[in-house]
């Protein structure tokens, strides 16, 4: 105890902040076409920009006065841009909307971006005559507002997430001080991941942001609320059998860690296949997560059971368990959920897969990708001007394409762009001797099909161009790069996760087919929990299309924390199997853990929803998915469906390696397997 106070300590007093990269080309895909060209305009004389846009309108026209205001900020702001120079505005046709915009540095730190952007937006407010609007949007302005969402977040998703726990574990201990000790150490271990991640961040270079942070936070809540209760679960049975606590934690220790060291490896092994992904933010959520996990089970094993131990028998007051004292789950409610499906195993999985089948029905029709309008649940200043600006310009005006060509090249590239279809003008911008960048506003709504087409259009025309070496960027084709690379991921991460999940199983359970049918039950609870969530964001939130990276995420969280509890219930099974047989032995893994697990279960699908208090639409949709899986995982799938299948494969459900026993071959033979243990 002493050892883990001394190096939480030390963690947390040296671990720091985490540092995040200003290269704009790090949050872009690995090897994507405007990654590149984010890294070729660092040798443009202006370097990286990122625009702000100052949106001016009045309903019906702009007055004479408010054209003079426009163009005194456009002095006073030519102060902050890059070069000292900000071009003239530019006006609407129909004359109701001026664009200033403003060239900021694109590598400005977070907080001064945020401060810059304020005294733009309280400078334009200032000068402006009555029945004027004014906005600021463009990249600067949704970088800003997204950080402001995050504006304490750290703080309200901790407070909320460690208040859901409490609240839970409360309900569930029925103690008035046994919920604080799991609460105290593993929000200890939730504050030492954070510490550790922060040091990787300026030791190694690893990227994080604000969101991945919080979905460290969770994962470390979550997993380590689960193993916590699954540890003291295993201690209340041993201190009906010892009267030593000490005894009584050590049998604790010993039956409960193959499952929760299992479980979390099968955790931070499929976090870790992030690392094989080209989206710089799941990599990210990978390393943070794994080693969040990894604290999580450290702190679950070594620290919890000391702490459990040194306030002794007393900490369970008022229900403390004694020796020799009956164990009350064996004849409770989920002993007669068990003797239901284990009467009636056929029936109950045919409802269980009728259940599941009608759930994932609703991701028919699922759409992919969310532009940058798209992404927060509250109107942000940042939306309501790009809103603005689609009114009175082009589609395209206030996302111009960049594209960057070799200086020699500069005429016929420009041709080229100016000859594609969907491309509605091109200007030349800045040039060195070697490198020229040309401005490309397209016809169609940014983020739509028609803008994709469009860029992949550009891209071809460019490319064609002999000696031109030109390459095609901008948040536009950012977008389209993200999403082929989310697509990859998919087909390449997904296929890691099952065979990490699988490989953990094999070791654990010895058994291919209980690998195998664990692993598809799972499979089964995600398509349900994923086609639930996507019909409650079409048709009660109306959320306009999925996250490109929800899909990915959901299934990794999904699969390795559904596993989980199938792991905690099978691992009990087969000791069980190994006295009893295996239709009797499911029949006692599902009485004495089914609390248990329902609790952790609970748990983890209330941490994920947390999620939801930030007002980004990507972290709702991933909480509510995840949440509602795991609620699905945890009352249907290893409450039900499991028990009904080990019940009908009976001992053929640990082939190729059996359980070895007597009664094993007595169940084979046809003996009764109902009994009670």
């Amino acid at each position: 105890m002493a050892l883990a106070l001394t190096v939480s300590g030390l963690a947390l007093a040296f671990g720091g902040a985490s540092t995040v990269s200003t290269d704009p080309a790090d949050a872009l895909p690995r090897g994507s076409e405007s990654a590149a060209v984010a890294r070729l305009q660092q040798d443009l004389p202006s370097g990286e920009v990122l625009p702000a846009l100052v949106v001016y309108s009045r309903e019906g026209a702009l007055t004479g006065e408010d054209r003079a205001a426009i163009a005194a900020d456009a002095e006073r702001l030519a102060e902050r841009a890059v070069g000292g120079k900000v071009p003239p505005p530019v006006v609407s046709p129909g004359g109701d909307v001026a664009m200033l915009t403003v060239p900021l540095p694109g590598t400005l730190p977070n907080a001064e971006l945020t401060e810059t952007v304020a005294e733009i937006r309280a400078e334009a407010r200032a000068g402006l005559p009555s029945g004027a609007r004014v906005e600021v949007t463009g990249g600067a302005g949704f970088k800003v507002d997204l950080s402001a969402v995050f504006a304490g977040a750290d703080i309200t998703l901790l407070a909320v997430t460690a208040s859901v726990v409490a609240l839970l574990l409360l309900l569930t201990y029925r103690s008035p001080w046994l919920w604080l000790v799991p609460l105290t150490v593993v929000g200890v271990a939730d504050q030492v991941a954070a510490k550790t991640v922060a040091l990787l961040t300026r030791v190694t270079g690893l990227t994080v942001d604000d969101s991945t942070l919080g979905i460290t936070s969770v994962l470390v809540f979550g997993a380590g609320t689960n193993y916590a209760l699954l540890l003291i679960a295993r201690y209340r049975e041993q201190l009906r059998v010892h009267d030593d606590r000490h005894r009584a934690m050590s049998g604790a220790v010993r039956s409960a860690a193959p499952a929760i060291l299992a479980s979390s490896a099968t955790v931070a092994l499929a976090l870790c296949t992030l690392l094989f992904a080209l989206s710089p933010s799941s990599r990210a959520i990978g390393v943070a997560g794994a080693i969040g996990i990894v604290v999580a089970v450290a702190y679950a094993l070594l620290v919890l059971p000391a702490a459990m131990v040194l306030f002794g028998r007393g900490l369970f007051w008022p229900f403390a368990p004694k020796a020799g004292q009956a164990d009350p789950t064996r004849t409770g409610l989920w002993w007669r959920v068990g003797t239901g499906v284990s009467r009636r195993p056929v029936a109950m999985t045919l409802l269980s897969l009728g259940a599941l089948t009608v759930l994932a029905l609703g991701a028919w029709g699922v759409q992919s990708g969310l532009s940058q309008t798209e992404q927060f649940r509250e109107r942000v200043e940042a939306i309501a001007g790009q809103e603005t600006l689609s009114r009175a310009f082009p589609a395209g005006s206030a996302q111009p394409v960049t594209v960057i060509t070799r200086g020699v090249a500069l005429d016929r590239v420009l041709q080229a762009a100016r000859a594609t279809p969907g491309v509605t003008a091109a200007a030349p911008g800045e040039r060195t001797p070697e490198l020229a960048r040309i401005s490309v506003v397209l016809k169609a709504e940014p983020g739509s099909e028609a803008s994709f087409a469009a860029v992949e259009k550009l891209r071809e025309a460019v490319h064609a161009v002999p000696g031109a070496q030109a390459l095609v960027g901008g948040q536009e084709a950012a977008d389209l790069d993200e999403r082929r690379a989310a697509t990859r991921d998919q087909l390449v991460i997904i296929p890691l996760v099952l065979a990490v999940v699988m490989l953990v199983l094999l070791l654990l359970l010895r058994s291919v087919v209980a690998a195998l049918t664990l692993v598809l039950t799972v499979i089964v609870s995600f398509a349900a929990g994923f086609g639930a969530g996507w019909f409650a964001f079409r048709t009660f939130l109306g959320f306009p299309a999925m996250d490109l990276g929800v899909p990915l995420l959901s299934f990794l969280f999904l699969v390795a924390l559904g596993v989980d509890y199938n792991i905690f219930l099978t691992h009990r099974a087969r000791e069980e199997a190994a006295r009893q047989g295996t239709r009797a032995g499911i029949l006692t893994a599902l009485a004495v853990t089914g609390g248990v697990i329902t609790s952790a279960g609970i748990v983890l699908a209330a941490v994920f929803a947390v999620l939801g208090v930030l007002p980004l639409i990507t972290l709702t949709q991933l909480g509510v998915i995840v949440g509602f899986g795991v609620l699905l995982d945890t009352l249907l799938v290893r409450s039900v469906l499991v028990p009904a299948l080990i019940t009908l494969l009976g001992e053929r459900f640990w082939w190729p390696g059996g359980v070895g026993t007597a009664r094993g071959s007595e169940e084979r033979k046809g003996a009764p397997a109902d009994r009670r243990p």
